[in-house]
């Protein structure tokens, strides 16, 4: 599914004079995606970010192990396809309504560890060791795009964000094209079929995820500058976690085709 802090920054780059709308984006940051009372606590930190990331991650890494070793192979092919309908339901709800909690935001990564978990036991069983290949893969492009971050290489703007909207969703819209071409054509438009133009695709969503990484740096920053409240954090590291899971299937993906 697409980032959904990148359509947030999308909405927000309609500003006048080329910028973010400032009321769009006080708006955005103010007020916290969760349910309940709005009760203000205190600022949004980056260890709050750091914290509620690696609570989801490690709770995928949890989830995907007990898959792993704990499900029976004939099942495999149902629970991939229930955790993938329930991430994806639970993701889109929490993208539109930012609506993300402690709840909801574990309860999705409990959904991506188990679709995770089915989809790297069925790579691993083809080319041993491509796992721990793409789980460095993954690590290395991340701490990487975080340099660049860092360093000021590359810079969040009104032009970039709306580039980086426009190519995600229309990765997305060929995803879904290929999907339906499946049922009419053997191997749908070709993108998933280990041949050059499939290495191709993957490379592009690998850049694609890379740069919504970005974004998503992008957004914590800008939420501790203008002073989020603290359940805000949720909702970034719902989006960094999107981001990272996409960026590990392709990954993942792309070595299959080398190896194969």
């Amino acid at each position: 599914m697409p980032n959904p802090v990148i359509n947030q920054f999308g909405r927000a780059a309609g500003g006048n004079n080329n910028n973010p709308s400032p009321a769009y984006l006080e708006d955005m940051f103010a007020k916290p995606a969760y349910s309940g009372p709005r009760t203000p606590t205190r600022y949004m930190t980056l260890d709050d970010v750091v914290q509620r990331t690696g609570a989801m991650l490690g709770t995928i890494l949890l989830a995907g192990a007990i898959t792993w070793v704990a499900l029976p192979t004939r099942l495999y092919a149902p629970v991939l396809i229930v955790s993938l309908m329930a991430g994806l339901g639970l993701g889109l709800y929490m993208s539109f309504t930012m609506r993300v909690n402690a709840v909801t935001a574990l309860v999705y990564s409990v959904a991506e560890g188990v679709l995770l978990g089915a989809i790297s036991h069925a790579f691993e069983s083809r080319w041993h060791g491509i796992v721990i290949q793409a789980v460095t893969g993954t690590v290395m492009v991340a701490a990487g795009m975080l340099f660049v971050y860092k360093i000021g290489a590359i810079r969040v703007t009104p032009r970039f964000t709306r580039i980086l909207v426009g190519a995600t969703i229309g990765a997305f819209g060929l995803m879904l094209v290929n999907m339906i071409a499946y049922l009419f054509v053997d191997g749908g438009l070709g993108l998933r079929t280990g041949g050059p133009l499939a290495i191709g695709f993957s490379l592009l969503c690998i850049g694609l995820a890379a740069m919504n990484l970005v974004i998503d740096f992008d957004v914590v920053e800008r939420g501790i500058r203008m002073g989020a409240d603290q359940k805000f954090a949720w909702y970034a590291s719902f989006g960094i976690t999107v981001t990272l899971v996409w960026l590990y299937i392709e990954i993942l993906r792309l070595i299959g085709y080398a190896r194969d």
